[in-house]
């Protein structure tokens, strides 16, 4: 039997900047998923995702200001250019559930520039918009967008660069912990690591349940839609900020990024399906919805050009899962609950130093595994 410092099973997003992170660090690191590399059946893939520190939360903040750190690490020793700084507007409606007031409690904390901008001088400063007189908007001049797919391919080509031994359409059957390590069961083979790191996603009580561990996830299919605005220019990221419509339905958006169409979508579609039930097919009342709120937010915005498909696995109240299981410590569970892209580097570092038993470089205790785990059914 093959044996290694750590496995990591799944190589989206959080799973390959583990793998990434557990090669730099000196690990015999073996990485495991179950379909091709830059599959489309998870929430790794596609082209932009919003990247901020503009959260109501100072730990949010906190955490997103290491992702900055990590990404300028990453992109420093790969040679790639992974973000784009464009500037984020956040909108929100008064007497809805979010507060602009916690979000300038939490980015003042941690020194972070902003401001808080009147509907009048949204419109002033970028009149694509059509903002409510009662909606009040915090502008964070460091938001942007990361490029999704070439960031997982770089976390990915540079893990085996350092000696990383990543098998995709290789499915993990089985976790099997015994006191010395685990022992990954795959279709084809068995490995014994000291650790592993479970970023599967939608796919982890599947693998924890029969251990007696279960997570609650709402799990379900998202989508994004790419709009054909008849002035592309409009809309350049040197014109037009990444923006978010923070309310009981969230909305967000991007500038034009390698291509003359703005990207939208709902946050949340509750088009609740299992990866096993997933259609593929998107909702056309969800769609309606979004262009309905589009032509009234930002009427220049163009007609439906077309709408790809994600999945989400949400935790209560969309907390991150970062750490190990209390009852089987050598098990280490990542899930981002639907909004970690932007945390990617960081997230990775946290779990590779505690599947190497290091101190964290950031504080990640507020993530912990416990408060998330109930006994399985």
């Amino acid at each position: 039997m093959e044996e290694f410092d750590v496995a990591v099973v799944g190589l989206g997003a959080l799973g390959s900047a583990a793998t990434w992170h557990l090669a730099r660090l000196g690990a015999r690191v073996i990485a495991f998923e179950q379909y091709e590399l830059g599959h489309v059946r998870g929430a790794s893939h596609d082209t932009s995702r919003i990247v901020r520190t503009s959260y109501g939360s100072a730990d949010y903040v906190r955490f997103a200001q290491a992702a900055y750190r990590e990404w300028a690490a990453l992109e420093r020793e790969t040679g790639e250019r992974l973000l784009t700084v464009t500037g984020g507007v956040v909108f929100i409606p008064d007497g809805g559930p979010y507060d602009a007031a916690d979000f300038a409690r939490s980015l003042a904390a941690n020194d972070v520039p902003f401001e808080l901008l009147t509907a009048d001088q949204v419109r002033l400063r970028w009149p694509q918009f059509v903002v409510p007189a009662n909606v009040t908007t915090v502008f964070t001049p460091d938001s942007g967008i990361a490029h999704a797919a070439r960031t997982v391919a770089t976390l990915q080509m540079h893990a085996r660069m350092r000696g990383a031994d990543l098998r995709d359409r290789t499915r993990v059957e089985r976790l099997a912990p015994d006191g010395n390590g685990v022992i990954v069961t795959t279709e084809r083979e068995q490995v014994r690591a000291r650790r592993v790191v479970v970023a599967a996603d939608a796919w982890t009580n599947t693998l924890l349940e029969p251990l007696g561990i279960h997570i609650p996830l709402e799990v379900m299919q998202e989508q994004v839609t790419y709009f054909a605005p008849a002035a592309p220019d409009a809309f350049a990221a040197s014109r037009f900020p990444v923006w978010i419509w923070e309310d009981e339905q969230c909305f967000y958006g991007f500038p034009t990024y390698g291509e003359p169409t703005v990207k939208a979508a709902r946050d949340v579609s509750e088009n609740v399906m299992t990866p096993a039930e997933r259609t593929f097919v998107p909702s056309e009342e969800r769609l309606a919805e979004l262009t309905a709120f589009l032509s009234a937010t930002i009427p220049e915005s163009g007609p439906a050009l077309r709408t790809v498909t994600c999945q989400y696995a949400l935790t209560p109240d969309r907390r991150f899962v970062l750490g190990p299981l209390r009852e089987h410590p050598d098990l280490i569970v990542a899930l981002g609950a639907g909004h970690a892209f932007k945390f990617t580097p960081a997230f990775g570092l946290a779990l590779a130093e505690l599947a190497m038993g290091l101190p964290t470089t950031d504080d990640v205790a507020a993530f912990a595994v416990d408060a998330s785990v109930v006994p399985a059914m």
